[in-house]
């Protein structure tokens, strides 16, 4: 029997080469002693034992080759799909790339030309704005609104901001950093926005499995099956099972024409996989893994929870309520206060360090994102902390 999680475990990342606590401190200001680290979208939790066991196996045998014969891994691809989002995968419609940073500059460089404008529903992660910029394109900038306290959008005043050379439209689903589940009607929306403008359609879905009680995520195809002729759609178990070192993701094109000119592009780079990735991948992608992802559900919903019980405590903070991710979305902006100074109140009065919301483009200027995969007693503290930090305000 596979022992149940211990999300409560405290393990110390500091000098492991880890990104998230060991570069804190340059990055942020915030001291590495006593610092809390809450910016990178990795989890301080352990992946399932199935996942470190497929590891353990590597290493025992101790040859670290080429890997082939990848037919167990595209299995368990399709397993998940099927069974944890009804969604019938061919083999022949998964390519694997470094992740999906990597997945995304390939999409852009695949199907549009230097000059070419890509569409961002922003506040928006802020990788895709990178990749977009470095390679010679342009972002088109379409902010959300925010209604209730939750994102939405309306295509017709995209519109305006289509020209000639805009080619592909990038989506978040779910949303990174609002934590919008979209509903069908939006799924559906975005698809006639890109049939109407001929636009490429990449549907990052990095998160799907991320997905609070309350919420349903639909994959784009099921949502939208008669676009496939323009549809990309991005999948990954990185964020899901805490495996982001292992740089593997998926690139899921249904359409035999697409997917030959994505191919080509993989072949002039000489991409191929890290084998490391492909075994954690067909590990996590089992029905064991499944069980560990309900129970990483619900340890997280307790977090979301506390973190948002305590962040609305404070007078002129408002988080904004997580459908999926692990990554809160806070609103400054009632405070008063320039970005300067709120984040300088949880940079040096709290000692935290969260993603500057200006990162994530048009519309994110006045809130930080929060990373709350961690065990609850660092978000209990992280809470105290900033309502010490804001403690005049109340």
């Amino acid at each position: 029997m596979t022992t149940a999680p211990n999300f409560d475990e405290t393990i110390c990342r500091s000098g492991t080469h880890s990104v998230k606590w060991d570069m804190m401190e340059k990055l942020y200001g915030v001291p590495a002693q006593d610092g809390i680290a809450m910016w990178v979208a990795d989890m301080e939790f352990r992946p399932p034992h199935c996942v470190q066991a497929a590891l353990e196996k590597m290493c025992a045998h101790g040859i670290y080759g080429y890997y082939g014969d990848d037919a167990e891994y595209l299995a368990a691809i399709q397993w998940w799909m099927a069974n944890r989002h009804g969604w019938n995968v061919p083999a022949e419609a998964i390519f694997t790339t470094h992740g999906l940073v990597n997945g995304t500059a390939l999409c852009v460089d695949s199907f549009t030309q230097p000059g070419d404008g890509v569409i961002l529903m922003t506040p928006v992660y802020h990788a895709f704005a990178r990749v977009i910029r470095a390679a010679g394109r342009e972002v088109i900038e379409c902010p959300l609104d925010v209604t209730d306290g939750r994102l939405s959008f309306d295509t017709a005043d995209w519109a305006a901001k289509v020209t000639p050379r805009t080619r592909m439209l990038i989506l978040c689903s779910p949303h990174n950093p609002g934590g919008r589940v979209w509903s069908l009607a939006e799924l559906r929306a975005v698809a006639d926005f890109c049939k109407a403008h001929d636009l490429i359609l990449v549907s990052d879905e990095i998160h799907h499995d991320l997905v609070y009680p309350g919420h349903k995520h639909t994959v784009m195809p099921l949502a939208a099956p008669d676009i496939q002729d323009r549809l990309v759609v991005m999948t990954a178990t990185t964020k899901t099972f805490n495996i982001a070192g292992g740089h593997s993701g998926n690139v899921i094109i249904l359409d035999p024409a697409l997917r030959a000119r994505f191919a080509d592009r993989m072949n002039a780079l000489g991409i191929s996989a890290n084998s490391f990735g492909l075994f954690m991948a067909t590990a996590a992608y089992s029905p064991e893994g499944a069980a560990w992802v309900d129970a990483l559900i619900a340890y997280l919903d307790g977090n979301r929870r506390l973190f948002d019980d305590g962040v609305h405590a404070i007078p002129g903070l408002r988080s904004m309520a997580l459908e999926s991710t692990y990554l809160a979305w806070v609103d400054f902006s009632g405070t008063g206060m320039t970005p300067t100074e709120f984040i300088d109140r949880v940079q040096k009065g709290a000692r935290i360090a969260a993603n500057h919301g200006a990162s994530f483009g048009l519309g994110g200027e006045h809130y930080l994102r929060f990373n709350l995969a961690a065990p609850r007693a660092q978000v209990a503290e992280a809470v105290a902390r900033l309502q010490q930090a804001f403690q005049d305000l109340q």
